[in-house]
């Protein structure tokens, strides 16, 4: 137990950011690793009695494997020292729920907790829209190009259909899912709207002072919003002018999203088609004249 004990004089090393990455390399090399006897009597002082010691040499003996499993996961464009980090969360979550005897070794379970963590992370920075809401989602998120390598597919053209097909296949999810998926991926993680457009230019402009919306402006939707509104009330009144027969022909012929015909109207006032045209014409004639006269009653009011 004396290189456990020696190993509790050490400091875990700081990580600082990319340009101390090499460095923070450099200093977990300096924890030694853990025989099994050593391991398995760590683990059960940490499960039993809590001891931050033995937790904090589980951990630091197996910050090389985190390391070396964030390696594996450079070709999402983030940081490294972003991905240890997050792998040491899930480092110590997996020390955490150790238990030492089922019989198997720390690192084969704390790896999951490792990859775990740091899938997490990559979803969360990769796009402000979730990439993958399901276990068979991520499973395509994180093979997706490994997939596409051993296919020859190339890395920014959308996949043939064989291809798509055989992906789907392998990884269990749909066809669709894999072409969304795929096409994600090759415009790569959001960008943010306040990047300068030209980096080499202090006061260029931004992103986001190109975007135009289409939308009209918000006076202009409360203007048009108060006027329907106005001339809904109007129609209404106005509709007050005509008699019930004229009413109905009216609404039924212009009124309705799907118009009656002259012969469905004929039938029903069994007159002729051409006498529910005239009483149209006529209503819709009053119904004008109405319209016209409340209108003015309403903008250019009459002295009592």
């Amino acid at each position: 137990m004396s290189n456990v004990k020696k190993s509790t004089a050490l400091s875990v090393p700081a990580l600082g950011g990319e340009n101390s990455l090499n460095r923070y390399l450099s200093e977990i090399k300096k924890f030694p690793l853990l025989k099994p006897e050593q391991e398995y009597m760590l683990a059960k002082r940490y499960q039993e009695h809590g001891d931050p010691d033995a937790a904090k040499q589980l951990v630091t003996s197996h910050l090389r494997l985190v390391a070396k499993i964030a390696m594996g996961y450079r070709g999402y464009g983030l940081p490294v020292s972003d991905l240890i980090s997050e792998g040491n969360v899930g480092l110590m979550q997996g020390v955490k729920k150790f238990e030492p005897d089922r019989g198997f070794r720390l690192a084969t379970y704390a790896m999951w907790w490792i990859k775990a963590s740091m899938q997490e992370f990559i979803l969360r920075s990769w796009s402000l829209v979730k990439m993958g809401t399901t276990a068979a989602q991520k499973k395509l998120f994180f093979n997706l190009r490994r997939m596409k390598k051993n296919l020859e597919a190339y890395e920014d053209s959308d996949l043939s259909p064989e291809d798509v097909t055989k992906i789907a296949t392998d990884l269990g999810v749909a066809e669709q899912e894999v072409i969304n998926m795929n096409r994600r991926m090759m415009m790569g993680g959001d960008a943010s709207l306040n990047v300068s457009m030209r980096s080499d230019e202090e006061g260029s402009g931004q992103w986001q002072d190109w975007l135009t919306d289409d939308r009209p402006l918000q006076d202009e939707t409360v203007a048009n919003a108060e006027e329907a509104t106005v001339r809904h009330s109007m129609l209404i009144e106005a509709m007050g002018s005509l008699n019930d027969r004229e009413q109905h022909i009216l609404t039924e012929r212009r009124l309705t999203e799907n118009p009656q015909t002259l012969e469905e109207l004929s039938q029903v006032y069994d007159v002729s088609r051409e006498r529910i045209r005239q009483i149209e014409v006529r209503a819709f004639e009053k119904l004008q004249k109405a319209m016209q006269r409340i209108a003015g009653e309403k903008l250019l009011p009459v002295d009592a």
